[in-house]
């Protein structure tokens, strides 16, 4: 996808002053680090702006991304990631059923061979204790590993998918998708996971973020409400109203 980006800037902002711009980034984009037209850092530089990503999401990922116009916003934002104090929420779309109404996804994550993130343990060893996966510590593959914790909640079924809003406690790179996907229900169209079809995009959408902004008297709340492209899941599309399932979550 090859970006126009003041067509872009102007279509998908979502939130605009002195400090920061918030996107709703189409799936097929990258926030940085491609440099090439599919770049959003790149594309801003090459039209004059200069912007600092606050956090990232993956290219195949849609949805909120925040941008720091300076410096002097960009490292109070961006601490907040590391901190954890900032409250991120994301949609999901598994291509299977049976999750529970609510759940936690407790499993450390390390970087195995072509820098490809995994479960740090078998997956043989991952347990389900009532809604919690977890992995006995002694189970744990040597070498580096890093605690990693998502919450979710289920906000509409149908036959074959499940729509789930999803809350990263940590932010580890691939984390909701390597999650899902190690407990044996990978995420609509992942090309990492999902061989059942062919799709143009992972159905995973950066929804929600709210977080403290030192720069002004009020914190920044945003949310980026998914496309059609987000709901239609191959040949058997969510269907229902998207007003009524995100009013679930």
């Amino acid at each position: 996808m090859e970006i126009n980006w003041p067509e872009l800037r102007e279509r998908c902002r979502i939130e605009e002053d002195e400090a920061i711009l918030a996107l709703n980034k189409p799936a097929g984009v990258s926030v940085t680090g491609e440099r090439h037209d599919t770049d959003l850092v790149e594309q801003a530089a090459a039209h004059g702006e200069r912007l600092y990503p606050v956090h990232r999401i993956d290219k195949v990922t849609s949805g909120l991304v925040l941008l720091a116009k300076d410096l002097a916003a960009h490292g109070p934002l961006t601490r907040q990631f590391g901190e954890r104090t900032a409250d991120k929420r994301y949609l999901a779309v598994t291509a299977a059923t049976g999750l529970p109404d609510h759940g936690v996804i407790d499993l450390p994550l390390s970087v195995g061979r072509k820098n490809r993130v995994r479960i740090a343990a078998p997956r043989e060893s991952i347990t389900r204790v009532g809604d919690t996966w977890t992995v006995d510590p002694r189970d744990l593959l040597a070498g580096r590993n890093y605690p990693s914790r998502t919450e979710f909640t289920t906000v509409h079924r149908t036959a074959t998918h499940t729509v789930l809003a999803v809350r990263p406690i940590t932010g580890r790179r691939h984390q909701i998708r390597v999650h899902l996907a190690w407990i044996g229900y990978p995420i609509a169209g992942d090309p990492l996971f999902d061989r059942s079809q062919r799709c143009d995009r992972t159905h995973l959408h950066s929804w929600r973020l709210r977080l403290d902004a030192p720069y002004r008297d009020r914190e920044l709340d945003l949310t980026a409400e998914p496309g059609p492209d987000f709901w239609a899941t191959g040949p058997d599309p969510i269907t229902a109203d998207p007003a009524v399932i995100l009013g679930a979550a």
